[in-house]
């Protein structure tokens, strides 16, 4: 094994699941490790604390003149449930078929230390980088990143650079390089529908009684049309129309034809905004789901019941312009003026974060775009991103910096599911990548 590999399955090992309390010890010990690595790189660094999980603050000695890279990522990861799916310990990582088997091996362990171990190479081959860099990688980002702002505020002077770069994104299809450019936002909630007092035996009360597991089935149908377009109120009203450069680029990337998305995601037929193809649904419309419900009895066979309360969550993927807080007040309203006679709702808001987009064609994003072509052999295609990073809104509304989405991702790399894997060969293109960007950016 290589020592690339070696160092990336130490980090690998570490449980730091940021939202089970119970690792709290593994999160740190896994920041440990960062601070101890870079030191032996020649970095100064700093473990920062923070209520809840440390950030580690790395920097190379700063010479007058050159570019300022600041390099984000983050070394918490998902939970592991459930268990009895992976077909290896999440935490014990393993090579097989060309992939790295292990939760963070993707998102975003793997990712983030091609970046790492590019600057060390670059280090040992040069005695130096070509640019001011700063490596922040934080334990939060998989819980909201709730105390990196207060960080990017506090130190914001410090923090000043001309461009941040971040893989935690994703390529559209394997070999082909992918510079992300926008990222959805996203605002949630958390709806529950009460009823009587207690669960009424359905036969002696069912039918004089609204029934909130009926109710809360009704106020989920309300929210789409049958085409799949969001029939809450304003809820498009800021949305700005698609350039024309993006659609014709977008007709042209693989990896997200009808068949390709069937084919990943194991559906049995898209579905989805009508007018739209499914690139175009996926990177820059905004979407309403419903991410779970219950209510009721779930055991074995039959209880004849009329629950007392139903519920369900929503998240709402934004674009650029929408804000979070406008649209869930929005869906609040659309779901009191829907509500069936019978039922009460309380209704409470969940975690939110603007959408982000940037130029592509600045002279970083130019950079970046040479730096992916010269390291994967052909032109990479420009996209924004489905998913949602609100950290890197934020950073750009305090630090006012733009950032470049590399990802190295591949679509099937089951990122927050069982069975999380990161091809070895993404891996050491990474650590290729991360080298010849900051020449690039250098230059």
């Amino acid at each position: 094994m290589t020592p690339a590999l070696e160092d990336l399955f130490a980090v690998l090992r570490f449980p730091s699941i940021s939202t089970d309390s119970n690792h709290a010890s593994d999160v740190r010990a896994c920041a440990q490790w960062y601070v101890d690595k870079f030191k032996s790189m020649g970095l100064s660094v700093e473990l920062c604390e923070t209520a809840k999980h440390p950030i580690v603050l790395a920097k190379n000695e700063p010479v007058s003149g050159r570019k300022t890279v600041l390099i984000y990522g983050h070394y918490d990861v998902q939970p592991v449930d459930p268990i009895e799916l992976w077909d290896s310990a999440p935490f014990e990582p393993v090579i097989k078929d060309g992939k790295i088997w292990a939760r963070g091996a993707t998102d975003n362990k793997g990712q983030h230390m091609a970046h790492l171990l590019g600057v060390e190479e670059t280090i040992k081959e040069k005695g130096e980088l070509p640019v001011n860099l700063i490596f922040l990688l934080e334990g939060e980002e998989e819980i909201g990143s709730p105390n990196l702002p207060g960080f990017l505020e506090e130190r914001k002077e410090e923090l000043a650079c001309d461009v941040i770069a971040v893989s935690d994104t994703g390529m559209v299809a394997k070999g082909i390089p992918t510079l992300g450019y926008g990222l959805r936002g996203i605002t949630c909630c958390e709806v529950k529908v009460n009823g009587p007092d207690k669960d009424l035996h359905s036969g002696l009360y069912g039918g004089a009684v609204a029934n909130p597991a009926t109710a809360a089935a009704q106020l989920i149908a309300s929210l789409h049309d049958s085409e799949g377009k969001v029939a809450v109120e304003g809820f498009y009203d800021e949305v700005e129309p698609l350039a024309d450069w993006e659609r014709e680029m977008w007709s042209q990337v693989p990896g997200v034809s009808e068949s390709d998305l069937l084919e990943v995601t194991g559906s049995p037929a898209v579905f989805g905004e009508a007018g739209f193809s499914s690139a175009e649904r996926l990177w820059a419309r905004p979407t309403c789901e419903v991410n779970g419900m219950w209510g009721g009895y779930q055991g074995e066979g039959s209880k004849t019941v009329l629950p007392s309360y139903a519920c369900f969550k929503l998240s709402c993927r934004l674009v650029p312009d929408q804000e979070p807080e406008v649209i869930i007040a929005r869906v609040q309203k659309h779901l009191e003026a829907h509500l069936p006679t019978g039922v009460t709702m309380e209704f409470t808001p969940g975690h939110s974060g603007k959408a982000y987009v940037a130029d592509p064609h600045s002279e970083a994003g130019k950079a970046a775009q040479e730096a992916l072509e010269e390291v994967f052999g052909r032109p990479p295609v420009l996209i924004r991103e489905g998913g949602s990073i609100p950290i890197i809104q934020s950073m750009k509304e305090i630090l006012g910096t733009d950032t470049l989405m590399l990802g190295l991702a591949l679509p099937d790399c089951q990122i927050h599911s069982p069975n999380e894997n990161f091809t070895v060969e993404n891996f050491e293109a990474g650590i290729r990548l991360s080298k010849v960007l900051l020449e690039k950016l250098g230059a």
